[in-house]
């Protein structure tokens, strides 16, 4: 009973974990599409997650949250780091620089199947039958979603291959992070901010020193409030507080259940464009949005049930 008890426990905390990250993720869309076009996209990265590790490392200090990595295997902390965020963001980054929306959003809404072909090979944990028709139904929503936004294509090649490595690097992240036995999600979280700051900081001031504003760098969000804005949530709220939730999700419901959440974050950033930026809502995007939700309800309609009789 108390095994039960415990195991719905996780069920929900991970299940509600996953909705919150994919929430936070989906809401980004609105603080980031206004700050690329004023400043370059390294620029927004490297402050992202400086800022990302600044505030974990406050928290870390005052005790918020606690952190020991002490006699623990530091291969999988930087396995996890490496493919989440550094690999990823770099693909996810220049391949939406160089394709189109649609392509972009067709390649990322791979992210499930890739992730439950990974766990499958990796982790030898098969996915459901109930757990892939799920991913299949909002697979094919996101898609719904995707197409009917638009019908240009960039064909092109970099953009394409830059997108297919993030997609892989996604994926790799949830198996190597199923993986982290001994690791919290704040220890966890931590690595991977640190990681990212190291990189795109780096990169970031290569960046600004090679076309001589390092300067216009470091005052960056002192004289642009949208950039400001943009960079305080996806440090705060993606790189943190998403991260973390993130990790929670895949530690307690595993792979193939996490990723059955992806396309929330389709659905959320379609309604807040339409909302708050005025973006067009079309009949096509409503129904892709209801085919996402019915997926994720698919995926996860076993635990459900199973939480309800108990």
């Amino acid at each position: 009973m108390r095994e039960n008890n415990m195991k719905q426990k996780d069920t929900t905390i991970g299940c509600l974990c996953a909705v919150g990250c994919e929430i936070l993720y989906g809401m980004s869309y609105i603080f980031t599409k206004q700050a690329t076009d004023e400043a370059s996209a390294l620029y927004l990265l490297g402050w992202r997650f400086f800022l990302a590790f600044a505030v974990m490392s406050i928290l870390l200090v005052f005790g918020v949250i606690k952190a020991d990595f002490r006699g623990k295997s530091w291969k999988t902390l930087i396995l996890i780091s490496v493919f989440s965020p550094v690999i990823y963001f770099t693909g996810e980054t220049f391949g939406i620089r160089n394709t189109t929306a649609l392509e972009s959003g067709v390649f990322l809404a791979c992210i499930p199947v890739v992730s439950l072909i990974a766990s499958a090979v990796i982790l030898n944990k098969k996915p459901s039958k109930i757990q892939v028709t799920g991913i299949s139904v909002t697979l094919a929503g996101v898609l719904l979603t995707v197409l009917s936004a638009s019908t240009s294509s960039s064909f092109s090649a970099a953009g394409y291959a830059f997108l297919f490595i993030a997609v892989i690097s996604y994926a790799l992240y949830c198996v190597f992070v199923d993986k982290a036995f001994g690791y919290t999600g704040a220890e966890i979280t931590y690595g991977m901010a640190f990681a990212g700051t190291a990189v795109f900081g780096i990169m970031a001031l290569a960046e600004a020193a090679f076309y001589d504003d390092v300067l216009g760098l470091i005052t960056l969000p002192f004289r642009n409030e949208g950039f400001l804005a943009a960079v305080l949530y996806q440090a705060v709220g993606c790189s943190v507080a998403a991260f973390f939730m993130s990790n929670v999700a895949i530690s307690r419901i595993g792979v193939n259940r996490t990723s059955s959440f992806i396309g929330v974050s389709t659905v959320v950033s379609i309604i807040s464009g339409a909302l708050i930026l005025g973006e067009s809502f079309t009949m096509f995007q409503i129904a892709g949005a209801l085919i996402i939700i019915a997926g994720v309800y698919t995926a996860n309609s076993r635990e459900i049930f199973n939480s309800i009789r108990n």
